[in-house]
């Protein structure tokens, strides 16, 4: 498992500094209905935005 997990998107309210995620737990989909062949093809269901 991943100690640590990146995350640019500063708008989301787990987003911390250093590019960190300082969510509990991270649940990411595959927003194709299909088996994903790259990244493009997945979403973090995680995400909330800070506003």
């Amino acid at each position: 498992m991943a100690k640590d997990v990146l995350c640019e998107v500063n708008s989301c309210k787990y987003w911390a500094a250093g590019n960190n995620c300082n969510a509990s737990s991270i649940y990411v989909v595959n927003n194709r209905g299909q088996n994903a062949k790259n990244s493009e093809e997945t979403d973090c269901k995680t995400f909330e935005s800070k506003i």
